[in-house]
């Protein structure tokens, strides 16, 4: 079983899965004291279901809602979160992905995406592929070993599954309707996205790494038992014969 968080209002955990429900467009891009403030034009379906404090992945960054009204919401965006995107470079008119954050109805379409971007990928090729296009993304190298054939990614918020890994690049087949509903129709050879790699990826990387610390030594030793009396003293133990091992259940008292 999975157990999901979800930040709901005044909740405090958020989790997406990378299936663009709705399209915005940036209106304006305000300076304040070294952040920003986003104004976003949204459908007119979407704003009477978001409350000043929701989370919403914007491009699979994952903002809180700061107001809104009359088709737009607001976003404010810390100067972390600009050294870490493209929103400080981003000119109105740009289409932006959205998703609201998960609630416990919704149906998991994607893979669980945190909405914390780990860095930005350069697209270094774009084709069509029948009805389909493919993406080459270069990623940063410190990203390179959480990226797996057949794995999953985040795109700008878009779930999607790797076809192809060379080292740091990657490629990725976007199908007709993702390609009709996201921003990745605007893409072009050396725009810049953002990316998130897969969560259990991360975890893997914690597991193993702690696997692979020396173990500590341990508390219970045949020294340690044998001064509590639960084994005979060592100096008194009889040596076992090579490739002979003693039962043990032979020398338990009766």
């Amino acid at each position: 079983m999975v157990h999901v968080s979800i930040k709901r209002h005044n909740g405090i955990d958020t989790v997406f899965t990378g299936i663009v429900q709705q399209q915005g467009t940036l209106v304006s891009r305000e300076d304040i004291d070294g952040d920003i403030r986003l104004v976003v034009d949204v459908p007119l379906g979407m704003t009477g279901r978001v409350d000043v404090g929701d989370s919403i992945a914007v491009n699979g960054v994952c903002l809180t809602v700061a107001g809104g009204g009359d088709g737009r919401v607001q976003f404010d965006v810390s100067a972390e979160t600009l050294s870490r995107t493209q929103f400080g470079r981003m000119a109105p008119g740009a289409r932006l992905n959205l998703e609201p954050a998960l609630s416990a109805s919704d149906p998991v379409g994607g893979h669980f995406v945190t909405g914390h971007v780990d860095g930005l990928g350069d697209i270094t090729r774009l084709e069509p592929d029948g009805r389909s296009h493919r993406l080459e993304i270069a990623a940063p190298e410190s990203l390179a070993r959480y990226i797996a054939f057949k794995g999953c990614i985040t795109v700008d918020g878009v779930s999607l599954t790797v076809n192809e890994v060379n080292d740091a690049r990657f490629g990725v087949n976007v199908v007709p309707h993702t390609w009709s509903v996201t921003n990745m129709r605007d893409y072009a050879v050396g725009a810049r996205v953002h990316l998130e790699v897969d969560l259990i990826a991360r975890y893997l990387e914690r597991l193993i790494g702690g696997a692979q610390e020396p173990a500590a030594e341990p508390d219970i030793t045949t020294d340690f038992l044998s001064r509590q009396g639960f084994l005979p003293p060592l100096d008194d133990a009889e040596p076992e014969e090579d490739g002979e091992r003693r039962d043990s259940r032979s020398e338990r008292p009766e």
